[in-house]
């Protein structure tokens, strides 16, 4: 019987129009990331899979936005590794 690939989902709170882009920590049980983009035509979306991506270091479509897609609360879903191993890879702490 084979064991399911890892996988989590995490908070995330999205600040747009950032001066200065990254991933902040975490913040009332959100990870906290500052984006340089909008939030026209899904440009922050984009942008918060693509740093999300490079920062855990796995492809794009690993990454995929669950709910949130207008707000700035969202949910993420993570393939390929676990929540704490994710928080470690962004150096976060939950």
């Amino acid at each position: 019987m084979a064991t399911a690939a890892p996988s989590c989902r995490l908070t995330v709170r999205v600040i747009p129009r950032a001066a200065r882009p990254g991933i902040e920590g975490m913040r009332a049980g959100a990870l906290l990331v500052r984006l340089g983009s909008a939030p026209v035509d899904g440009a922050a979306n984009a942008e918060l899979i693509d740093t999300l991506a490079d920062a855990l270091d796995i492809p794009r479509r690993q990454v995929a936005l669950v709910t949130g897609s207008t707000g700035r609360t969202k949910c993420v879903h993570i393939d390929g590794l676990t929540e704490v191993a994710a928080l470690q890879r962004l150096g976060v702490s939950s």
